[in-house]
């Protein structure tokens, strides 16, 4: 349930610009890459790049830098830790939500098929629109609130207990790979926070120093913002953290439900 392809209306063409390894390239291996620009006017198309793999880094994101830099300077995408820490590479490799810096040529298929995150608005290329997301994210107030005041010269204490129930949690870098591989997401996005978000918002639950635990239900406890999770688990099973978006979304309807109880 982790595989996905672009719908059938994004009118691809079947034929792009072909980039070839250089001659005596005894090791290649074959990149089939989304181009897109809105601002061509151009349907979006599949573009071949063939690399040398012995002189290509062992990471999807190492060949994409090398396309950028030895075949085609327009190719798009965003890239900045190289160390899976950012969530910036996040894309869709041989039909799986994953970070292109962490995600090795050698798991690929023989040709492999790069595209943007699945159901986003594209900039260029490989780059989606993250500004709806990063909107949905700031309307859950992703920060610690409290109405008691701070200890005096001190910071707000946790137990090693308390502590222990953000591990999981806290981890989460908004790669975006989980919400954009949930069918209920790509269907009212509008309305349904997605599975990063909740994730994000029981991580501010489950904080024994946050003091608004009932505004913040009140806020989640709605028909679509947390109910549309159908628990399918395609978000946890593509988590490149291997976090578990789907267990914070039960634990946040357990909350909901245990209030009214």
């Amino acid at each position: 349930m982790a595989e996905f392809t672009l719908p059938a209306n994004s009118r691809i063409k079947k034929k792009g610009e072909v980039h070839k390894a250089p001659e005596g390239a005894a090791r290649t291996r074959t990149f089939k890459v989304y181009r897109y620009d809105p601002d061509s006017g151009e349907n979006p198309r599949y573009d071949s790049f063939e690399l040398d793999l012995d002189d290509t880094g062992p990471m999807v994101l190492d060949a994409l830098i090398k396309m950028k830099s030895e075949q085609d300077s327009s190719l798009t995408f965003r890239r900045s830790c190289r160390e899976g820490i950012c969530g910036s590479c996040a894309m869709n490799i041989d039909g799986r939500n994953t970070l292109a810096c962490t995600h090795a040529i050698e798991d690929c298929n023989k040709e492999v098929r790069i595209t943007p995150l699945p159901h986003m608005e594209v900039v260029k290329d490989l780059v989606p629109d993250f500004t709806h997301f990063y909107a949905q994210y700031s309307s859950i107030q992703p920060w610690l609130q409290t109405v008691s005041p701070p200890p005096s010269g001190k910071e707000r204490l946790q137990s090693p207990e308390d502590r222990a129930k953000l591990d999981g949690l806290y981890e989460c870098i908004l790669c975006a790979c989980c919400s954009t591989s949930c069918p209920s997401y790509w269907w009212n996005s509008d309305k349904f926070l997605g599975p990063a978000i909740l994730l994000q918002a029981y991580r501010w639950l489950a904080d024994s120093r946050d003091e608004m635990t009932g505004e913040r239900l009140d806020e989640l406890e709605d028909p679509f913002r947390l109910y549309r999770c159908h628990t399918i688990m395609n978000c946890s099973n593509v988590c490149p953290k291997g976090l578990n978006p789907a267990k914070a979304i039960a634990e946040l309807k357990k909350m909901v439900v245990e209030r009214t109880v």
